[in-house]
Order: C-alpha cells, then sequence, then structure tokens
C-alpha cells in the first residue's frame, strides 16, 4: 500500500512539475503579448475570433475555415479550405489564407489544381464590392494591397490584370490589364473574350458616384487577334452619367481621294445640358474635313444641334491636267420646341447653308451612303407661330433660304408673316341645325406678308440682293357652302377672290440689237384684285352583278362617283384692268404679258374662262371563292379607283375641250403588288411646225393623241409572303448553346434558324410629249433589299438601272455582323462617281457609347430626359 501512495504521489508531483514548465515558458510570451495589447482570446473553433485593441486595429478580426492553426511563437494564423476572413468592410474567402499578425498582412490564394493552376479564385469583398485573385496580399493597417491576376467587374464592362496595386480604397494601378464588355466573359460562359482592349499601363479610380479608368497606349483586340486600332491613351467612365472620351473612326479608300480614316474626334460634355464633339476625316491624297457639333437639350423645353462641316477635297496629282482642290462648308442648325413648353408659342428651326460644290465634292462618306449627293436643291426654315386662347387667328413668321444647285441661284425670305384666320360661318343657324345654303356658308381668309430675293450665292446681303429685293402683300378669302338634293345629290357654291400688292413691275421691251427680250423691273407699287366663281353636283351611285351559286366569281360591285361642275372667271386680260402690257417682238407681232410676271404676289390670268368641268370616279371590286378565308369567299380590287376627267371652256375662242387625264390605282396579290398609273390625252390634232421646232394644238377635234402617261409598280417581297414563320421551339427540340441561344437542331444536328429577308422591286415606265416630235421617254427599274443569312449575319444593298441610257444608276452593297457585344458594318459603292466602302466596328455596351463611340451620334434623343 506504501508503494502504491508513493507511485501516485511520484505522478502528481511530475505533472505538476510539467505544468510548471510550461508556464513558465509561456510565461514571457505572455507577458509580451499583454504588453502589446495584441492578441487577448483565441481558439479553434471553426469560427474563430481575434479581439485586438483600438490602437493596434479598429474593429475585430474574424476568421472562419475548415482548417485553422495558431502559430503563437511565430504570430501567424493558417486557414485552409473554405478560408473566410472579415474585417471592417473587408471580406476575404480563398482556399488558403495566411495572417501575418507582426507584419499586418493578409495573404489569400484561390485553389489549385494537381498542377498548381487556379481553379477557382480569391474573392475579396469590400462594400459591397467583389475583386477576384488567383493570390494576392493586403495590410489591414494600411489597407493596401497587392494581387495577381485581379479580375474586376465595373458598370457593363470587366478588367483583368496580371498585377494590380492597390493604392487606397479609391485608386488601383494594374500592369497589362484588359478591358471588355462581352456578356459571356462577364458570365463565365465564355474563358476568353470576342473582343478587349489591351492597354500596358491602367490606373482606375473609384469614385462615390462613379468610377474611371484611365491608360496609356490601348489597343483593340477581335477574338485574340490585334488589330491596327490603337490609341495613345483612353479614358472610359463607369458612370450613368455622360462622359469625355474618343470617338473611335471608321476606315476604308475612295477611288478619288485615297484611304482614309472617317469621323475620328473627341467628345466632351458640357454642364447638365450640352455637348460637344469634333471629328475629322483624313484622306491620303490629301483631303481633309473638320466637323464640330454641340447638342443641347432641356427636358420638356427644347432640344436642338449646331454643326458644321468644312473641308478641302483634293483630287489627282498636282501639276497635272487632272488636279483639282475644292473648297466646301456647310452650316446646319436644328432646334424644336416640346409641345408641352408653350402650346400658344412655337418656335422651329431647320437651317442648311452649304456652298454651292458641297454634295459634288463631300469627303464625308455619309453623304454618299444616304444618297445626299444626289440633292439638287437645300432648303432653310426658321419659323414662329402665336396662337391666341380667344382669338380665332394664328399668326406665322418665317425666315426662308433655298439654294438650287444645278441653277446657282437662291431664293431669300425674310421676313414672312402670315396671318390666318380660323374657318367660321357666315350666317348663324335658326334652329341648331345648319340647313340649306345660307347656312352652311363658310369663310376661310388670311393675310400673307413677304420680302423676297432670288440672288446668287455670291451676292448674299449686298447691294445687289438688295436691289432685286421685291415685298408683297396678299389677302385671299374663300366662300363655300354645300347642301343635299333628292337626297343624294350634293350641290355646291364657292367663290374665290384674291386682292395683291407689290413694290416692283416688270417691263418688257425687245432689243432688236441683241434679238433678245430684255426683262427691267420698276420699282413702282402696283397690285390687283381677281375673282373666280364655281358650282358642282355630284353623287354615288351602285352597281352590282351577282352570278350563279358554286360560281367561282361569286360577285362584282361597280362604284361610279359622276360630278359636273360649272366655273367662271372674267377676262383680267383686258387692258381696262391694266394688268397687261405689250411689246413687239422681231416679226412685229404684239406679244401680251402681264407686268406681275415673276413677282412675289403671282399674276392674274388672262382670257375669260366659262368652263363646264366634269370628273368620273370608279371602283370596281370583285368576290371570288376562296377556301384560305374563314368566310369562304375573298374581295378582290380590281381598280381601286380609275377616275376620268376633263372639261369644256365656253368662252374661248380656240380649243375649247381641255385635254383629258385618266388616272388608275390597282393593286393585286393580297395588295402586295401596288400599280398607279396616269394618261394625257389631247382630243385635239397636234402638228409638228419645223420653223418653230414646237408642236402646235390644232382645231381638229377627234384627232385623238397621247400627250403623256405613267406607270409605277411597286411590289415588296419577303420571308413572310410565302409561308408562316415557322416555330421552331415547337418543332425542334434540342436547343443550341451558341451564344444567345438562337440555334435549334434537327434530328440529323443540322442548325435551324429564321432566315428572313425583304426584296423591294419598284419599277417606273413613262412617256411625255412636253411640245417636241419625239418627247422624253425614261424606263427604269430599282431592287433593294436585305437577308439575313445567319442570326448574325445580315447583307444588305439597293440598286437602280436605267434602260435609256443602259447603265447602272447609285448602288449600294453593305453587311453586317453581330459579334455578341460589337458589330461589324462594311458598306461598299462599287461603281460611279462616288467609288467608295467603309468599314467600322461598333461597341454595343453603354458604358463605352459616350467614351468609345463608333459612329456619329448623340447623346441624346428629342425630348428625352438625361
Amino acid at each position: 500500500m506504501k508503494s502504491t501512495g508513493i507511485k501516485i504521489a511520484s505522478k502528481n508531483i511530475l505533472h505538476i512539475l510539467i505544468i510548471l514548465i510550461f508556464n513558465s515558458f509561456l510565461a514571457p510570451l505572455n507577458a509580451q503579448n499583454t504588453a502589446e495589447n495584441k492578441v487577448i482570446t483565441s481558439s479553434v473553433t471553426p469560427a474563430d475570433t481575434v479581439r485586438l485593441q483600438s490602437e493596434q486595429l479598429s474593429d475585430i478580426v474574424k476568421t472562419k475555415a475548415d482548417s485553422e492553426r495558431n502559430d503563437f511563437q511565430h504570430k501567424m494564423t493558417y486557414l485552409n479550405k473554405n478560408a473566410q476572413v472579415k474585417y471592417q468592410d473587408m471580406q476575404i474567402d480563398a482556399d488558403y489564407i495566411r495572417i501575418d499578425w507582426r507584419k499586418n498582412e493578409i495573404y489569400a490564394r484561390g485553389e489549385v489544381d494537381s498542377t498548381g493552376r487556379i481553379i477557382k479564385p480569391a474573392i475579396a469583398t469590400q462594400a459591397g464590392k467583389s475583386y477576384e485573385y488567383n493570390d494576392f496580399q493586403y495590410n489591414y493597417k494600411t489597407r493596401q494591397a497587392l494581387a495577381y491576376n485581379a479580375r474586376t467587374e465595373e458598370s457593363e464592362g470587366v478588367i483583368v490584370a496580371q498585377k494590380t496595386k492597390k493604392y487606397n480604397d479609391s485608386v488601383f494601378f494594374m500592369r497589362r490589364g484588359l478591358f471588355t464588355t462581352d456578356e459571356y466573359f462577364l458570365k463565365k460562359k465564355d474563358t476568353a473574350a470576342d473582343y478587349h482592349l489591351l492597354a500596358p499601363t491602367i490606373k482606375l479610380i473609384k469614385g462615390k458616384e462613379n468610377s474611371q479608368v484611365v491608360t496609356g497606349p490601348i489597343q483593340m483586340y477581335i477574338e485574340q487577334v490585334p488589330t491596327p486600332l490603337i490609341l495613345p491613351f483612353a479614358i472610359l467612365p463607369f458612370s450613368d452619367k455622360r462622359s469625355a472620351g474618343i470617338l473611335i473612326p471608321s476606315f476604308g479608300e475612295r477611288q478619288d481621294v485615297g484611304f482614309f480614316l472617317n469621323s475620328f474626334g473627341y467628345y466632351q460634355p458640357i454642364g447638365e445640358h450640352f455637348d460637344v464633339k469634333v471629328m475629322v476625316d483624313f484622306y491620303t491624297k490629301g483631303s481633309w474635313n473638320i466637323r464640330p457639333e454641340t447638342n443641347y437639350v432641356k427636358m420638356y423645353r427644347y432640344n436642338g444641334n449646331f454643326a458644321a462641316d468644312i473641308g478641302s477635297t483634293v483630287r489627282g496629282i498636282k501639276g497635272l491636267d487632272d488636279y483639282s482642290k475644292v473648297n466646301t462648308y456647310r452650316i446646319s442648325w436644328r432646334h424644336s420646341q416640346d409641345t408641352k413648353a408653350n402650346p400658344l408659342l412655337n418656335f422651329s428651326a431647320s437651317v442648311d447653308l452649304v456652298s454651292s460644290k458641297f454634295y459634288n465634292n463631300t469627303i464625308n462618306n455619309n453623304y454618299i451612303f444616304n444618297q445626299n449627293v444626289l440633292n439638287t436643291q437645300q432648303n432653310s426654315t426658321v419659323s414662329v407661330t402665336k396662337r391666341f386662347l380667344t382669338l380665332p387667328v394664328t399668326i406665322t413668321g418665317t425666315a426662308s433660304y433655298s439654294q438650287n444647285f444645278s441653277s446657282g441661284l437662291a431664293d431669300l425670305r425674310l421676313p414672312q408673316i402670315n396671318v390666318a384666320v380660323n374657318q367660321f360661318y357666315l350666317f348663324k343657324p335658326r334652329t341648331g341645325v345648319r340647313e340649306g345654303l345660307l347656312e352652311n356658308i363658310t369663310v376661310n381668309t388670311g393675310l400673307n406678308f413677304t420680302n423676297f430675293a432670288n440672288t446668287g450665292e455670291g451676292e448674299m446681303f449686298t447691294e445687289a440682293m438688295w436691289d432685286k429685293m421685291q415685298t408683297g402683300l396678299r389677302n385671299n378669302i374663300t366662300l363655300g357652302t354645300n347642301t343635299n338634293i333628292a337626297r343624294y345629290f350634293t350641290f355646291s357654291l364657292g367663290a374665290n377672290i384674291d386682292n395683291a400688292l407689290t413694290t416692283k413691275t416688270l417691263r418688257k421691251t425687245y432689243n432688236p440689237i441683241t434679238n433678245t427680250v430684255e426683262d427691267n423691273f420698276n420699282n413702282k407699287i402696283g397690285g390687283y384684285s381677281v375673282f373666280s366663281t364655281n358650282a358642282s353636283l355630284q353623287t354615288t351611285l351602285y352597281g352590282t352583278k351577282i352570278f350563279k351559286a358554286g360560281s367561282a366569281i361569286q360577285g362584282i360591285r361597280h362604284m361610279v362617283m359622276p360630278s359636273i361642275g360649272f366655273s367662271y372667271r372674267p377676262d383680267f386680260g383686258t387692258p381696262g384692268f391694266g394688268y397687261f402690257s405689250s411689246y413687239y417682238d422681231a416679226a412685229g407681232s404684239n406679244i401680251p404679258y402681264s407686268i406681275f410676271e415673276r413677282g412675289i404676289v403671282g399674276s392674274p390670268s388672262s382670257g375669260m374662262e366659262g368652263a363646264v368641268n366634269f370628273s368620273i370616279g370608279n371602283n370596281i371590286e370583285m368576290k371570288v371563292r376562296s377556301k384560305n378565308d374563314s368566310t369562304g369567299t375573298k374581295k378582290i380590287k380590281i381598280f381601286e379607283a380609275l377616275n376620268i376627267a376633263g372639261g369644256y371652256n365656253l368662252a374661248a375662242e380656240n380649243n375649247k375641250w381641255s385635254v383629258f387625264t385618266v388616272n388608275g390605282q390597282s393593286s393585286f396579290f393580297d395588295s402586295k403588288l401596288s400599280l398607279n398609273s396616269n394618261l394625257v390625252i389631247d382630243p385635239y390634232e397636234n402638228v409638228f411646225v419645223p420653223a418653230e421646232n414646237r408642236v402646235v394644238r390644232t382645231e381638229n377635234f377627234g384627232r385623238f393623241n397621247i400627250q403623256g402617261f405613267n406607270l409605277q409598280l411597286s411590289y415588296p417581297l419577303s420571308d413572310l409572303i410565302f409561308g408562316e414563320k415557322e416555330e421552331l421551339d415547337k418543332k425542334y427540340s434540342t436547343k443550341g448553346e451558341i451564344r444567345n441561344e438562337n440555334y435549334y437542331f434537327d434530328d440529323d444536328n443540322y442548325a435551324r434558324f429564321h432566315q428572313p429577308w425583304t426584296l423591294n422591286i419598284n419599277a417606273n415606265y413613262g412617256y411625255n410629249r412636253g411640245g417636241s416630235l419625239f418627247g422624253n421617254t425614261v424606263a427604269s427599274v430599282g431592287v433593294d433589299g436585305s437577308i439575313q443569312l445567319t442570326p448574325y449575319w445580315n447583307i444588305n444593298g439597293s440598286t437602280h438601272y436605267d434602260f435609256m441610257t443602259q447603265e447602272l444608276a447609285y448602288t449600294r452593297v453593305g453587311f453586317s455582323r453581330d459579334q455578341r457585344s460589337f458589330t461589324i458594318n462594311f458598306n461598299w459603292v462599287p461603281f460611279g462617281q462616288y467609288k467608295v466602302y467603309d468599314f467600322f466596328i461598333g461597341i454595343k455596351a453603354n458604358i463605352l457609347q459616350d467614351a468609345l463611340k463608333y459612329k456619329d451620334r448623340s447623346f441624346t434623343q428629342p425630348n428625352a430626359p438625361f
């Protein structure tokens, strides 16, 4: 028993000695830790909390992992598998985390496979924003970090950098970083982006409301292939607000001016309501173009823009005969007012001032592709309209400028004031319901004041222009009334009165020396008053033919709308009115003319008119049997309209009958094929007079001859015409995983998808005698259309063939390719005066539409809020 007690006592003493020795070993370390106030409590539970006082850290460091180990001697903590560290607003999730308490550093690494390749990245989340890394090192005291293969999402894009240094919570420096907005790469459906922008150095600046990336030289890659699109720097804004940025150009070649970069420039927003962009075009043969533009908008008030197009077009080689250099300009202003801004006062402007050779010598390819180069006239208008709450009057003030590039002349109207009185009834009804001719009399009247000058381009606002200026004042009064007669007839009466004043009248004289008729304007106020009356009677007649039951044609309906009228106008060419004068020509003939010819207020007509006019309108429809219609029948329009019109002037001395006109409109194949035609027939014989080189109308009635006709045909074709749209999702069960999953696959693994296409055919054939022996014939056909070869390939084009010249006119071919996060467009005019091709790449993401613009696009649509 004694020996046993000795053994137990010796064991207890040994345990006490071990405890004492262990405590003596830990005493210095515990004393040191207590002195430094670092680690107060520690455990190895799955959710470990390390408390640190405010002198070193301002919050609690929380750790969690499947396996956690603390090395107290070296002041290290190791976390393995599903490791997590939380400190303030920072959370780190990784496969492996190491904490060095002495250096205040946290090292995290993603999950690796057997070869050492990262297969799952480490994730750091700060203030709700996540960042992915292969591995990184973070100092929780200075809040600085160093990361490798970091990936961060910003707005619609993602940045991946080989090496990233976090300077503070707002500034990141990156080396060899790429940026892309590819949705598949963003969602990790694809390991490689379809495009990216690569820069050797990147600075990411994060703000409270927005962020931006500033780079050094940056290059665009498509499907990992470098492109020649390189910029010296870039600023990418990550904000819903407008931001400044480079405008990416398109490039191509034109035969006349060489290779080019088109629409390269810079975009700059100014405040809340303005922006400015400047674009430049460069051509290898020396041509250039600069296009500044500013847009402005105020929500629910107005919007508009100013733009200029100034350039120099160089063709040929200097010193040779084919060399030419033409300077051109175009200045435009657009302004529109929201109808909600002021219903009673409206201001609008559409101004285009261009040099006479602008469209023939423009180097802006946009004018070629949209066919503006075919313009022969340019119009500009600025107008103000005032309405009143209590007055039935509308006042419109207008300034207009019209340029004719063929003649080189321009019409200037400044100012032009029109006062229009709303239509009103002359007599008040006795019973509340208007009946009879008197109670239905309506009056329309107004006043028009105009200053007008027809001048050359170089005479604008010079003394020569002011000498040509004419001032005119015109008033028009129109009376009209109608009533029903015998229930089926409508009887109408009308009268028209014109009053005019002008500051200039015309005097014609024959100059025997030059053998010409000279026009001279007198600075003398003159005026005229003319009037005319008319009456008409019209009705509608119906005729129906029903066929036997079982017949393919079940019935035909013919609707006839006859009308007969009478018009009267005195002869204002008699000397008593004083509106006409005369001169003697080379043959001694007395030639009458109106002293108001070529004037601003128009000219009265000579010769009395007492004419009987008639017109017959027709509409013919046919009802046929149809198995495709639910009713079993279908209507076919043989003639939607067939109108015949003519007249007989009782007061005329010669050629009492007018020409007869026939107009027809029809459609076939379920209204797809549209056919319009018109025919002009002269009932008198026409004889060609060689001495006068013209055709003269004789008194030989009944020798009908065609003076002109025109036939227009249009037929829009599409895939829907030849069958219903195939419902792929119901027919095929296998759905493709290509891009937006628009592909379906049949049992043989062939891709099935919709291939919509359109083909519009327009044809025109016409003849106009025009007082000549042979007349003029036109015959042409035009085709335009598009086809979607695949869900992401589209080809479109248009052409026009003139059968008389046997030449193809303006022809354009283009294609577009949807590349998931950007588009590629190509346009080509293969021949003609403006032989050109144009190629550009456009980013889809909204975040790059201001910073990397790829087309001539404004920052907002009319009346759209910011």
